[in-house]
């Protein structure tokens, strides 16, 4: 494997030369360059031709999110967000992944050099793993109000889940985009830290028809509302108590690497709805949610996976298909009117 070429553009020079030598401890990662603001960047990107450029959220002359739409509309290539770990550095991180960023890396607002130092691994994995995304062309979305509801849609009394990681922020969009105001209740685990979870949920919430918010504990999942697991402790999974069917926070160790876990919530659902529950695993690195969706299937589930070819990554979608998980393998765009078509009463 060649190494990744990445270029840095922080203004802060500090965290330059911290990334510099975190990223340079990996044998398959080259610095090849280091900018302090967008303008020396956009020179340096030209002359370099970086595979991967990590890319600060807030500099001088052009912030990060103007940047970004630059080069995703300009020059696309693999960006990996440098996000402050703040609300305002957690929703501008949203917006950036919509825009196109393959990923983003928490960066931390104190202790710095020892989070970076122990968290190294995990920024060399994202950028390597950008380096071999499959980018999309931004899409032009409509506005919730302008896209006609379905008033007839009928919800059957099912559940539907669905997991995601790198590349989840737009695929998420994309397929609830389709959801109509009345949906069937959905629960999401989409991998992401403490603080982004939150922006994330509102964002889909004033993207999408039905009420999307973060998980509670012991919440009732009802029709027309969306579940986002929280970036905390915890796992989100649905258990059923009588005739109701609750979302549950169980605080314990992470699994495949990740709390929440995807593989967590698709057994929960799977041992609490069974063939009433639908499943979708999307695009992202690993293989979390790959067991999870397979007992959904064997528990009588219904179950779909993101294609190659529309995956910014396809690693979880990949191990779901090759562990047999999946019904039917469908490219992003037509995800969201197939979990709609089979929710449907009297389908």
């Amino acid at each position: 494997m060649t190494a990744v070429r990445t270029l840095i553009v922080d203004d802060s020079v500090t965290v330059r030369h911290l990334l510099t030598a975190v990223l340079s401890r990996d044998p398959d990662i080259e610095v090849v360059g280091c900018a302090p603001e967008p303008a020396v960047a956009r020179k340096m990107i030209k002359e370099l031709n970086p595979d991967v450029v990590t890319l600060d959220i807030e500099m001088p002359n052009m912030n990060g999110l103007d940047f970004l739409e630059r080069i995703m509309r300009l020059r696309p290539m693999p960006v990996v967000m440098i996000s402050t770990l703040t609300a305002r550095g957690a929703a501008i991180t949203i917006e950036a992944l919509e825009l196109g960023a393959v990923d983003f890396f928490p960066k931390p607002t104190e202790n710095v050099t020892a989070i970076l130092n122990e968290k190294a691994s995990e920024l060399a994995e994202k950028v390597k793993a950008a380096a071999r995304a499959n980018l999309r062309p931004r899409q032009t979305r409509s506005a919730p109000e302008a896209v006609a509801d379905n008033a007839n849609y009928m919800p059957a009394d099912k559940v539907v889940a669905i997991g995601a990681s790198t590349g989840g922020v737009e695929a998420l969009i994309t397929v609830l985009s389709s959801f109509p105001q009345n949906c069937c209740p959905t629960v999401i685990t989409q991998h992401m830290p403490a603080g982004f979870t939150r922006s994330f949920a509102a964002r889909l919430d004033r993207l999408c028809r039905p009420q999307i918010a973060e998980a509670t504990d012991d919440a009732p999942l009802e029709p027309g509302r969306i579940y986002v697991a929280p970036g905390t402790e915890s796992h989100l999974s649905v258990v059923r108590r009588g005739k109701t069917m609750r979302c549950r926070l169980v605080r314990s160790d992470a699994v495949n690497g990740h709390r929440p876990s995807v593989d967590i919530m698709f057994k929960s659902v799977a041992a609490a709805a069974g063939s009433a529950s639908v499943g979708a695993l999307l695009t992202g690195m690993g293989k979390d949610g790959a067991a999870g969706l397979k007992a959904m299937r064997d528990a009588g589930a219904f179950t779909f996976g993101q294609d190659e070819a529309s995956s910014i990554v396809y690693g979880m979608p990949r191990a779901a298909f090759e562990l047999g998980a999946v019904n039917k393998q469908l490219p992003l765009d037509d995800i969201g009117p197939e979990l709609v078509r089979h929710c449907r009463a009297h389908n």
